[in-house]
């Protein structure tokens, strides 16, 4: 009953803090301001909240609250449909070819288990801080505003780029659909770079209508994509029947074997199939609009990523029986498959197909974006006024606006291969350090045990698998690959002995087995990132010093200003007041 008297001042007091906070700063102030950037760096990069502040404090800064309207078989639905996108079709083909061969069902195996492990990860988080700001709050709250910011720019990043390059793809895969050429569907200036001058105006139109789909309403947005993935199911059903019944076991060791490009081809393959497994990140998105987040998030996380697992072993396993590996076609390796053994009608459903799966994926990593850059803008790391909640929708409207309007702008211009490129290096690195995050908060921030042996653990896990990675990517001598794989095992056994970690209560979910879960996490993620190319870092850290430039001249300045007049005005009104707590309603 106290929290329910103290929550109406808590409210005002949020509601005044909100209007007092000035729109307009003038010139001669934001100099100022930067004069004092250091101070304000040293007090605010490593300024942490408690789970509590972010589940009541920072979430009433959006005004209304986002409808709890979803059960655990919507995220699980979201889940599949998030990951069953165009990837499969697309790296399928190339890596059974050049990479893994007719294992190339191996390499989803190893990808899938990586997958898996992060999204442990991920669902302890969610289960204890069910905010809609799914990795920026977990690692705000775990290493401080900065690490938090970093990561929740490198996710907005690769929200958007990838949602503009899977949207020209639909372009492609409804022109196959149909039978036409995909650039009859393009308008091409002769004015423009190569690489920006071919429109693509049927996928701005797809993303402007799911941006105002999504605008209406999340529940409704949620029933259409569990109706899209469960006939996008069905159509991977198609594909793995059609597969298994007219293809060939001889198919997966003539010629060449099982894995003609030996193990490291498998991982190498893996290392490329990863990014197919991308999206089960926006389930954690949706914590504030759950019924009850403490049951359903780990069943449509976890389930997800499981699913969508055995489904691509299954398809990259049919695409191999169907027709021996150095065989398969590089570009449209399932389309041409059925058509070499007669099926031409066959590449038309394949279109069809992936067109629904696109617009899925769309819409659910479209759903996560709009949360994730809502929650970053309660913490005025970015203008206030995307992280304002519509009360008549419970949606974060002029976040997901922007966004839309954003992603819309780089799918009319810029050609798929460009955008592809800078991906992935942001999303492993996301997932890096939500699973280093997840092993500071349970043996430090929960556990009470001194930082400085989890951080000197946390610091040689990474140069061992650091070590590892480059040492299998350059092909040293082969007795460097079990020194640095047992030195990782051993200084983890010797962590989980050493250091103690308390138990999690009974009623809140957490990953088992800690620290080994993390820990492998954690040397997937690094061991896929010394897979990508040198052209990925380079356009990495440009955006990474873009983005630091904009929170040592915004950020920062914004984020200093906002918590001062907070503990200002809850100082001066009324001092004895503790923060109030919002109940989650579970039903």
């Amino acid at each position: 009953m106290e929290s329910q008297k103290t929550l109406p001042f808590f409210t005002s007091s949020m509601a005044t803090i909100d209007q007092s906070t000035p729109t307009n700063v003038s010139f001669s102030s934001y100099l100022q301001s930067l004069s004092q950037t250091p101070h304000r760096l040293r007090k605010r990069m490593l300024a942490t909240w408690t789970p509590d502040q972010e589940l009541n404090q920072v979430r009433l800064r959006s005004g209304a609250d986002m409808m709890r309207k979803l059960k655990w078989y919507d995220l699980i639905a979201l889940g599949i449909g998030g990951m069953l996108g165009v990837g499969v079709f697309v790296t399928t083909g190339p890596v059974a070819l050049k990479l893994s061969g007719p294992s190339v069902f191996i390499s989803y195996i190893i990808a899938g288990v990586s997958a898996f492990l992060s999204s442990l990860c991920y669902t302890e988080f969610s289960v204890q801080i069910p905010v809609a700001g799914g990795a920026f709050s977990y690692l705000r709250v775990t290493f401080g505003e900065f690490v938090g910011y970093f990561a929740g720019a490198n996710i907005l990043m690769e929200y958007v780029l990838s949602n503009a390059a899977v949207a020209r793809s639909f372009t492609e895969y409804l022109c196959q659909a149909v039978g036409e050429n995909s650039n009859s569907w393009r308008v091409e200036v002769n004015g423009l770079v190569e690489g920006y001058n071919k429109l693509d105006f049927p996928a701005v139109a797809l993303i402007l209508l799911l941006t105002l789909c999504l605008c209406h309403s999340t529940k409704e947005s949620s029933v259409l994509n569990l109706v899209m993935t469960v006939f996008h199911v069905i159509f991977f059903g198609f594909i793995i029947i059609a597969g298994f019944y007219k293809g060939s076991v001889k198919n997966l060791v003539e010629p060449g074997g099982l894995a003609p490009f030996g193990v490291k081809g498998i991982f190498d393959g893996a290392a490329m199939v990863y990014f197919s497994y991308i999206g089960y990140d926006s389930v954690s998105t949706m914590a504030e609009e759950i019924q009850n987040p403490a049951k359903s998030l780990p069943v449509g996380i976890v389930g997800s990523v499981l699913i969508v697992t055995v489904l691509y072993c299954l398809v990259a396993l049919s695409l191999c029986v169907l027709v021996p590996y150095n065989m398969i076609d590089k570009e449209a390796s399932f389309s041409v498959a059925f058509q070499k053994i007669g099926w031409t009608w066959a590449s038309n459903v394949v279109g069809a197909g992936a067109s629904l799966g696109i617009v899925a994926s769309l819409l659910v990593a479209m759903l996560g974006q709009s949360r994730y850059l809502c929650v970053i803008g309660r913490a005025r790391l970015v203008p206030f006024w995307l992280a304002k909640v519509n009360p008549s929708t419970g949606t974060p409207l002029n976040a997901t606006l922007f966004l839309g309007l954003c992603t819309a702008s780089i799918a009319l211009f810029t050609e798929l291969s460009i955008i592809l490129e800078i991906i992935s290096i942001s999303t492993l690195l996301v997932f890096y350090l939500v699973a280093n995050a997840l092993i500071y908060r349970r043996y430090v921030i929960v556990s009470h045990n001194p930082p400085s042996q989890t951080l000197l653990f946390l610091f040689l896990l990474s140069s061992s698998s650091i070590g590892f990675s480059l040492s299998w990517k350059f092909e040293e001598q082969w007795w460097v690959l079990p020194v640095f794989g047992g030195f990782m095992i051993a200084i983890t056994a010797f962590f989980q002995y050493m250091v103690p970690s308390i138990r999690q209560t009974n009623e809140e979910w957490s990953v088992p087995f800690m620290p080994w879960p993390a820990v492998a996490s954690i040397f997937l993620n690094v061991f896929l990132v010394t897979t990508l190319k040198i052209p990925s870092f380079q356009r990495f850290g440009i955006w990474a010093c873009l983005i630091t430039l904009f929170y040592v001249l915004y950020g920062v300045h914004s984020t200093y200003r906002a918590e001062e007049m907070e503990v200002g005005v809850g100082e001066i009104s009324h001092p004895s007041i503790q923060q109030s707590k919002l109940d989650i309603q579970v039903l």
